[in-house]
């Protein structure tokens, strides 16, 4: 007997209550099946706000702007505050002039401002960084690069951090490809190059990065996510085609961070201050701190720290962070913006409780703090 096809065209939610249905009886009750994601984009029939739906990315900021705006959060960090203002800047004011002349001809092998950030935990890396990119106005993403030193890394993990930015975005693409993707503890996956245990795969995680931090183009649909299957089935009903929709890597600002225990040693032998044999008390190694010898870096040093020539390449501004003291501490928690007094006293508010921190409670909490 000939089947008997329906001329009615299912709808969308007709539609996925078949597929659940389906999976349900193939795989049993236990199968949890994801809703339908939000549509992204104008539906037919209204009209286009492209006011509502792109935030205002502000690309008219002054180094100097930027940097006022973060010295009233940031204590101590004067010099890397002054150097991240310039360069990043310059990298999305430059790709304001790209924009709106497009006649410019495009460069070959140009070289996007990547940061890498080196300094001690606690000094606020992380924290700079998200105050750039809600001043600026483009999606912000974190991830360890600690992760991506397992076994058994693909390289999926990475573009995943690519694809959160359009989640932040709201689903925006086309804001997605101006957002900041900032890697933590990335001196974690530095080869010792005796090629050894996890040190291979430390390797392969930096080359898997470089792609990404030059230019890529990544899916948004994972092929092996249900989810994504459910969507494009569901796309292909409504519209009766299925776009690939992808995100490019190549505006996109990569910023990394580590403590780099060690690098410190590496560029005293360079600067020839690592003492020989017996320690002599009274040479000049010991007059400099570790925050003046990490301003004296060099790609070569990073490069016998255990990281790819090619990486280094693509991490051009190279910033030190000083270690915070009990004075500094103190700066942090006077500022009438410190965000950790200002949690408190919320917290305290939550309670109908109205609380005040004077200057010596400050110190002290600084003084045990450090």
């Amino acid at each position: 007997m000939d089947k008997i096809k329906s001329s009615k065209v299912p709808s969308p939610e007709e539609l996925q209550n078949d597929i659940s249905n389906f999976l349900r009886e193939k795989y049993g009750e236990q199968v949890i099946i994801p809703p339908e994601p939000e549509r992204v984009g104008t539906p037919p029939g209204e009209a286009k706000d492209d006011a509502k739906k792109t935030p205002h990315i502000n690309f008219d900021l002054k180094p100097t702007e930027l940097e006022a705006y973060l010295k009233k959060y940031i204590v101590g960090q004067d010099e890397a505050v002054e150097v991240l203002a310039t360069k990043i800047c310059t990298h999305f004011n430059r790709m304001k002039l790209e924009m709106r002349n497009s006649d410019i001809e495009a460069l070959v092998g140009n070289i996007k401002s990547n940061v890498l950030m080196i300094g001690p935990t606690g000094v606020g890396k992380t924290y700079l960084i998200k105050l750039i990119a809600q001043k600026i106005g483009v999606p912000f993403v974190k991830g360890d690069a600690t992760k991506f030193s397992e076994t058994g890394y693909v390289g999926g993990d990475v573009d995943d951090l690519v694809r959160n930015l359009v989640h932040e975005a709201n689903g925006d693409i086309h804001l997605a490809e101006y957002g900041i993707i900032y890697l933590d503890e990335i001196d974690k996956i530095a080869s010792s190059g005796n090629g050894v245990g996890p040190d291979v795969s430390r390797s392969g995680v930096q080359r898997n990065l470089l792609k990404l931090m030059e230019e890529a183009e990544v899916d948004l649909k994972v092929p092996h996510d249900l989810a994504s299957q459910m969507e494009a089935a569901m796309e292909a009903q409504r519209t009766g085609k299925v776009t690939r929709k992808k995100i490019n890597t190549k505006n996109i600002l990569f910023v990394t961070s580590g403590a780099f225990s060690g690098l410190v040693d590496i560029i005293r032998k360079r600067l020839n201050q690592q003492p020989m044999g017996f320690t002599n008390k009274e040479s000049d190694v010991l007059e400099y701190s570790e925050e003046e010898i990490f301003k004296n870096v060099r790609s070569e040093d990073l490069i016998k720290y255990g990281f790819e020539s090619e990486f280094v390449g693509r991490l051009p501004i190279v910033v030190s962070l000083n270690s915070l003291d009990i004075e500094g501490l103190y700066q942090i928690l006077k500022s009438p913006n410190s965000a950790v007094i200002l949690g408190k006293k919320r917290d305290f508010q939550a309670y109908g409780i109205k609380i005040e921190f004077d200057d010596r409670a400050l110190r002290r909490i600084a003084e045990l703090a450090f």
